[in-house]
């Protein structure tokens, strides 16, 4: 099955604009969202910060290597798409950047936290299982366990301005399904929000343990980039 999908958030009164992204923008998009929510001192970002967000080498997938150039290329279509703007504060030659994405004054498209959670990791790191969304956007909101992850994927399916997610075919020898975001178009063999079944039985012992496993890889993952930029700035 093939979903024709673009999203549509008000700019102004009766002007609207189709939300359709590269791989790179939603790179971009992700980690600018990211970065308000987990670094709100450092948000707005500029271009430097930006281009070291989206070429982390811990919460992404694919890793990239973006220089600067790119980046600000990126940038500047976003900014024709009037999806990201620019902030040049007082007595600073350094401009910063900010998304307009979501959840700003700009337009009507609003998430929840959890759904904003959701759709950031899904930008940064491709398709998800409910169980990896639900430990991988811990910094950004918490899920009390994968049930509720995975009622989120639903509404993020079902919205009448949506649907935003879609959930893939179940790969072999695979427990849980992966869902995708749909901001980058089309996405073939996909199945739409009627023929998803988004009740998975509970993950079991060895599950859980190998969830909180990855919390604490992916910490240290974050600990070390953390210490990486200090030094830089030093």
């Amino acid at each position: 099955m093939q979903l024709n999908v673009k999203h549509r958030i008000r700019i102004t009164e009766g002007f609207y604009l189709n939300i359709q992204l590269t791989p790179n923008e939603a790179r971009v998009i992700g980690s600018l969202i990211e970065k308000e929510h987990i670094t709100p001192e450092q948000y707005p970002l500029s271009l430097n910060a930006l281009v070291s967000a989206c070429n982390q080498k811990s919460s992404r997938d694919p890793v990239m290597t973006l220089d600067e150039r790119a980046v600000q290329e990126i940038v500047d279509g976003l900014i024709g798409k009037r999806l990201v703007s620019e902030k040049t504060g007082f007595g600073s030659r350094v401009t910063k950047y900010r998304h307009r994405f979501c959840n700003t004054d700009f337009g009507d498209l609003t998430f929840s936290e959890q759904e904003l959670g959701v759709v950031c990791v899904l930008l940064l790191r491709g398709p998800q299982t409910p169980g990896e969304l639900r430990t991988r956007s811990e910094r950004l909101c918490k899920f009390s366990d994968v049930n509720e992850a995975e009622a989120v994927l639903k509404r993020l399916m079902e919205r009448e301005d949506g649907p935003f997610v879609v959930r893939l075919p179940r790969e072999p020898g695979k427990r849980e399904s992966r869902y995708a975001h749909l901001f980058c178009g089309d996405i073939e063999g996909s199945q739409d929000g009627e023929e998803a079944d988004v009740s998975m039985p509970a993950p079991g012992a060895d599950y859980e343990r190998l969830d909180e496993l990855e919390r604490g890889l992916q910490a240290l993952r974050e600990e070390i980039d953390e210490i990486k930029r200090r030094l830089d700035r030093l």
